[in-house]
Formats: structure tokens, sequence, C-alpha cells
């Protein structure tokens, strides 16, 4: 299966006086998995529909290895979708599924089965050729529909939260095998959800997107560990965010007052000054002993501590106000840091960034803090 190129130049759409998709510039090379990623409302399926030919930009091109798609209706794009409502025909079998893209498409029968064989092998339902969707799971029904849309060869497969109707278990289990396909096919996937994991589990590069433009570009490290917003920071992962002022160039990275406390911060914007926003992961954070000494820690108390299994949830209290969360590996030992304990909260300087001041997610700190 040969691969696409998809490339977006300023693409635009309006619905009346409410514009969901503003100005995107992209460009998926031939072969990658790409992740649209953002909350409900930021325009990624609407960018996915317009590559898929089933909304008409307002304005823009949409190019597909060089060739302006804009106008092109979708049975004449070498694109095919798969939605999060599989759309199977109940009354028909895998096998006849599987094929029902290639009746208007001049095949012998014996070509459609070997089709209909190789598409099935793909995505291991071999031997579920004669079952009825009712008789199968979640799981391999999304499998089928993977398969109906990869028997007519497309250069680029659009994805749009397939996923999203599944356990979390069984996600957690396709999202290896959704990437383990795409690398077997070696065609283009564009994969949209609101679900960082998958996005960081599966994509080569992830567009994390807000109110209908693009906010970061990057491969998954990059843009959890090097978030150039607070937005971003915010949305993919969870991250500890604290208002700052920036006042100078310090010992390897930048001068900030949190409260009355000054710190260090080796990543992000070092020649910032005036307010900014410190972002630290909750992975990143240490907590000491109340007495510890040394840069770039702040007084704090223990308000909470959850237990998640393989790791610890604490959040703690700042002495300037506000809050972090940090977590810490499950050894066995019990929970090290009780409710009320007073502690002092190690804020590396290689893992502390600053961020410009400006919005940040509704789905953050503050909803992950909640649980």
């Amino acid at each position: 299966m040969a691969g696409g190129e998809v490339q977006l130049v300023d693409l635009v759409k309006r619905f009346g006086d409410f514009t969901a998709v503003d100005g995107l510039n992209l460009r998926m090379p031939s072969g990658e998995f790409f992740s649209l990623l953002g909350p409900s409302g930021c325009g990624k399926t609407t960018t996915l529909r317009m590559i898929a030919g089933f909304e008409r930009p307002t304005e823009g091109q949409i190019l597909l290895d060089g060739e302006d798609m804009a106008a092109t209706p979708p049975h004449k794009r070498n694109v095919n979708t798969v939605f999060q409502n599989y759309a199977l025909f109940p009354h028909l079998t895998v096998e006849k599924n599987v094929a029902f893209g290639l009746k208007y498409h001049e095949v012998s029968k014996q070509e459609q089965a070997e089709r209909v064989g190789r598409a099935l092998e793909l995505v291991r339902l071999t031997g579920f050729e004669k079952r009825r969707p009712n008789q199968l799971s979640g799981g391999q029904q999304q499998r089928v529909a993977l398969a109906r849309a990869l028997i007519l060869n497309p250069a680029v497969l659009l994805l749009d939260e397939p996923l999203g109707a599944l356990d979390a278990k069984l996600r957690k289990a396709l999202q290896i095998e959704l990437k383990t396909i795409q690398e077997e096919v070696g065609i283009t996937f564009i994969y949209v959800t609101h679900d960082q994991e998958e996005a960081l589990t599966m994509s080569d590069r992830i567009a994390v997107m807000s109110n209908g433009r693009i906010e970061q570009v990057g491969p998954p490290k990059e843009v959890y560990e090097e978030p150039s917003t607070a937005y971003v920071a915010d949305f993919l992962g969870v991250s500890n965010l604290m208002d700052a002022a920036a006042y100078g160039r310090g010992d390897g990275g930048a001068k900030v007052k949190h409260g009355d406390f000054e710190l260090v911060a080796g990543q992000g914007e070092e020649d910032a000054q005036g307010q900014v926003k410190l972002c630290i992961r909750p992975e990143r954070v240490e907590l000491e002993p109340s007495n510890s000494t040394g840069p770039n820690r702040v007084p704090g108390m223990v308000e909470r501590v959850v237990y998640v299994g393989s790791v610890l949830h604490v959040l703690v209290n700042l002495a300037p106000g506000g809050k972090v969360q940090v977590w810490l590996q499950n050894e066995g030992e019990g929970l090290p840091w009780a409710q009320g304990t007073s502690v002092m909260v190690h804020m590396p300087r290689e893992a502390l960034r600053v961020l410009p001041e400006g919005e940040v997610s509704e789905e953050g700190f503050a909803a992950a803090a909640a649980n």
C-alpha cells in the first residue's frame, strides 16, 4: 500500500460567524502516524472531515501528494475513514462487511477473496469470516472497520476517535495494535483524539489544537517535555503550573520568584522578564523532610495522598499559596508522607520550565487534582 503526503495550507472553515478552523498550516509526510489532539470544539474533527471531503473548506488548500483536493468529492479522494461508530452492517458477515467497499471496484471473486483474507490477517481476525457483528467484541468490531478501510488501499487513513467507545484496558491494547498495523501497511494515518495517552503512545508527531488553531507540533517526547505554551503543558498530561515573576538570568537558567522564594528554571524562556508561568511535571517533583536545605526548594504541607497502585499521588499545599502534585513510585513500603506532614518541595532546575503567561486548558491541573 502506497503512502500519501498531506499538506494543509491556510485552511479555514467557518460556520456562519463561527470560525471552527482558523488558518491551519500543517505538513504530514507519507507514512507518518500523525495525531490531532485537543478538547471538544477545538476544530480537530472538522479538520479531519475536510481532509476526507465531508466538509468543504471556506478558504485554503488540502494537498494530497501535491494535488489540491479541496473541491474534490470524497469518493474521488484516495483516503478512507474509520469512525468512532464503526457502522458495520449487522446483517452481513465479517468477510462481506470487509469486502463491501470493493462492490464499486472491478475485481474478480478470487482477487476479492484474497484481499479480504489479507486484510483480516493484518488485523488478526483470520477465522472470523463467517461471524456477524453481534458475535464480536467491541475491539473485534473496531478491527473489522479498520480492515474494511484498508482493503481499498488508501494513501491516507483517517481515524476519528475510533477507540472512544471501548473500555480502558481494551483501548490500551488496541493502541499498540494500531501503531503496529500502521507500521506494517506503511501508509499515512491521521488520528483525531482528545485522549493524551493515545496520542503519546501511537504518534510519530502530535499537533495540539485550541480554538481552531495549532498551539504546538512535534514528536510526543518534545511536546510533553518541552511545551511551548501554558495551554500545551496543561492539556498534554498533568502539569504543575505556578505564577511567578522572572527578573533575570541566574546559574544555568532564568531567575524567578514564586511568592518570596527564589528559584532557577533551566528550561523554557531563560530571558523572560515580568509575570510568567512555571511548569514542572508531577513525576519530576521531589519531596524531602521539612528541614532540608538547598536551592529550588519551597516549603509545603501534604494535603492528600492517593494510592493509585503503581504510583502514589501526593497533593501538597505550598507556602506561597497554590498546590503541586507529586507522583511517587510505589516501592511497597507504605505511604511515606501522611496528610498534614510538613515537607520541603524540591523542583530541580533542569525540570523547571518558564512559559509565557497565557490561558490554560479547562482539563488540566484542576481536574486532575479533583481526582
